[in-house]
C-alpha cells in the first residue's frame, strides 16, 4: 500500500466537502454489539423494530460483510448559523431540527461517498461498500474508533472541532489501511446535554431511551404521543435540538465549515403552525419535496403540528386544528381533540356532546372521554 494513500485519501474527502475523515480497523469497536444488544433487550428502542431485527449485523462490520478490513469514516458538518433554540418563546411556530432544514442529508453524503469510493478503487483497489445512517451500520462506535471524535453523554458523536454537528457515513473496504488513534472522551464531568433533555430521556450517561426521546416521538413512532410527553414536546414538530445544541464543544463548530449543501430553506426555518396545518396530501409533498421530514407524511405531521397547537397557549390557533376533528386519520383526530381540550373548554365539551357517539375508533374515543384540560390539573409544563 503507497505511504502516501492515507494523506491523499483524507484530502479528497476534505475536497468532497467531508469535514472529517478518519480510518479504523473492521474490529476496532468490539464492546458496540453487546451494548447494542443490552440495549435492545431493555426495548429502548421502542417501535424501531428494524434494529432488532439486524442486530447481528449491526454488531460488527464484519457480520455484515466478512471480508471488510478496514472502515473509512467520514464526517460532514451542518453546525447552524443561528440559535437552533430560538424558537422557543415562539409557539405559533414550529420547531424543526436544524439536520432537517435543508436538503436531506443522505441523499448528498451517498453522492460524495461513492464519489470517494471511485477514487480510492482507482487509487488502490479492493472492494468496498458505502453507508450512511439507512444500513445496519453502527457509525457513532466507528467514527469514534476512527479517530473523529468520542460519543458524549447524549450518545451522539462530539467532535472537538465540530461540536456536536456532524453528520456520518462510512466506506468498508477491504483493503487493509493504516488506522487513525481513536477517539477519546472529553466530557468530563459536564452533564448539559442530559439536563437540556425535555423529557428525561438520558437515564445515565452515555445512554439514551428512546421511547422517552423527542426525535423518536416525532418521527420514528407512528401512533398518538403519549400523554405524559405531549407537553414536554413544546412546539418542536420534528426532532429536538436541545441535547446537541447544549454540548459546550459546540463553540469550536463554525458554519462556515458547513456543506452549503445543507444550508437551511427559508420556509423551514419558522413554519407557522397553522399554515403547516392547512396542507392536504398533496400540498404536504410539494412543501417537503427533497427534506428528510417528507418521509414521516403528511399524517405524522400535522399530529405533531396540533401537539404544538395544543401547548401554544393561544385561542387564535383553534380555528386551525378545528377542520381536523373530522381527519381521516384517528392520530391527526385524536391530536386535535386534545389540542382543543388545551385551548378551548367549552368548545371541547361542545364536540364531544356531537361527536363522541359516532366515533369509532377506541384511541379517539379516549381523547374525547379524557377530563377537561386546566392549567391547575397540569403536572408537566412545556419548556
Amino acid at each position: 500500500m503507497a505511504p502516501d494513500l492515507i494523506p491523499a485519501l483524507k484530502a479528497e474527502a476534505a475536497r468532497l466537502g467531508f469535514a472529517a475523515c478518519g480510518v479504523a480497523r473492521a474490529d476496532a469497536a468490539p464492546l458496540a454489539g453487546e451494548r447494542l444488544r443490552a440495549w435492545l433487550a431493555e426495548g429502548c428502542h421502542g417501535d424501531m423494530i428494524w434494529m432488532e431485527a439486524r442486530a447481528d449485523e449491526r454488531a460488527s462490520p464484519t457480520r455484515l460483510w466478512p471480508e471488510v478490513r478496514s472502515v473509512i469514516a467520514l464526517g460532514m458538518s451542518y453546525a447552524p448559523a443561528e440559535d437552533p433554540l430560538r424558537l422557543a418563546g415562539m409557539p405559533a411556530a414550529g420547531r424543526i431540527s436544524v439536520y432537517a432544514q435543508g436538503a436531506d442529508y443522505h441523499d448528498l453524503i451517498k453522492r460524495r461517498l461513492k464519489e470517494l469510493a471511485r477514487w480510492l478503487v482507482g487509487a488502490a483497489g479492493g472492494d468496498l461498500k458505502v453507508f450512511v445512517d439507512t444500513a445496519p451500520v453502527m457509525e457513532k462506535p466507528l467514527a469514534e474508533a476512527a479517530g473523529l471524535g468520542w460519543q458524549g453523554k447524549h450518545t451522539n458523536l462530539v467532535s472537538r472541532e465540530h461540536g456536536s454537528w456532524l453528520f456520518l457515513g462510512a466506506i468498508y473496504t477491504t483493503l487493509d489501511l493504516a488506522p487513525d488513534a481513536s477517539g477519546a472522551a472529553r466530557c468530563g464531568s459536564c452533564n448539559a446535554c442530559q439536563a437540556a433533555c425535555p423529557t428525561g430521556a438520558f437515564p445515565s450517561p452515555y445512554r439514551l431511551d428512546a421511547r422517552r426521546c423527542i426525535s423518536y416521538l416525532t418521527i420514528e413512532h407512528k401512533g398518538p404521543i403519549p400523554r405524559e410527553f405531549r407537553a414536554r414536546l413544546g412546539n418542536r414538530i420534528y426532532g429536538c435540538d436541545d441535547c446537541l445544541a447544549a454540548c459546550p464543544w459546540n463553540k469550536f463548530a463554525s458554519s462556515a465549515a458547513a456543506n452549503l449543501a445543507f444550508a437551511p430553506r427559508a420556509e423551514l426555518t419558522a413554519p407557522m403552525l397553522a399554515d403547516l396545518l392547512a396542507l392536504d396530501d398533496t400540498a404536504f409533498r410539494q412543501v417537503f419535496a427533497g427534506s428528510p421530514i417528507k418521509r414521516i407524511g403528511r399524517d405524522r405531521m400535522l399530529r405533531n403540528c396540533l401537539i404544538a397547537v395544543g401547548n401554544s397557549g393561544s385561542g387564535d390557533l383553534v380555528a386551525a386544528a378545528l377542520p381536523h376533528l373530522d381527519d381521516p386519520s384517528p392520530v391527526v383526530r385524536g391530536a386535535a381533540i386534545w389540542a382543543l381540550n388545551r385551548l378551548d373548554a367549552a368548545r371541547f365539551d361542545e364536540e364531544r356532546t356531537r361527536r363522541l357517539s359516532s366515533e369509532a375508533d377506541e384511541t379517539v374515543r379516549s381523547e374525547w372521554e379524557a377530563r377537561p384540560y386546566s392549567a391547575a390539573l397540569a403536572s408537566i409544563s412545556s419548556r
